[in-house]
């Protein structure tokens, strides 16, 4: 694993989770590469010291608390010499079937796998560059930013568009309710 930090509009592998998620448009890999007052106010919300939240991607040195601690999937495709989940004879296993269903931003969980299966990680990148992007200035948002975090677009992007209600139902639990109310007023 290297530990630089890396540009994630350039296909890197550190930034394809094993899992299929999307590094890149995680909000913890957002607030430590691109937004400190994010990373501060997400330490605030979880109770987590900034250090602990930091995240430079899957596969780098810098991983946040819960891909450090209690992420499986990283350490068992590993073990099994592979480099995504979609490769291994057990998919989709239990614990990734468990991961997946947790959280609304692990929805395209399937898609993403058979994605990486069918064109390689590389085009998949790009594909969720453009998936994660705002369409009006192509800032990068993550799955719970409801509107573009640079020019207020509503919704940020392809992702919020096909999954809000999802994510507005889920965002109590995430301590992102303010985001959730104030989707629910523009609806």
């Amino acid at each position: 694993m290297d530990s630089g930090n890396p540009n994630p509009g350039i296909p890197d592998r550190r930034l394809a989770a094993v899992c299929g998620l999307f590094c890149p448009a995680c909000s913890l890999f957002i607030a430590s590469t691109d937004d400190p007052s994010r990373l501060q106010t997400l330490s605030r919300s979880f109770e987590l010291s900034a250090e602990q939240l930091e995240c430079h991607g899957c596969r780098s040195e810098k991983r946040g608390v819960y891909c450090e601690k209690y992420c499986k999937m990283t350490k068992c495709a590993a073990e099994r010499g592979i480099g995504f989940c979609v490769d291994c004879r057990e998919y989709p296993c239990q614990e990734l079937r468990a991961f997946q269903a947790q959280m609304p931003h692990r929805i395209e969980l399937w898609q993403s796998q058979e994605r990486i299966r069918e064109v390689g990680w590389e085009t998949w990148y790009e594909e969720m560059l453009g998936h994660y992007s705002c369409p009006d200035c192509q800032t990068l948002n993550s799955a719970y930013d409801i509107a573009c975090r640079a020019c207020g677009r509503t919704p940020s992007n392809q992702y919020v568009e096909l999954h809000r209600d999802d994510i507005v139902q889920n965002a109590g639990k995430l301590g992102l309710a303010p985001a959730a109310r104030d989707l629910q007023a523009r609806q």
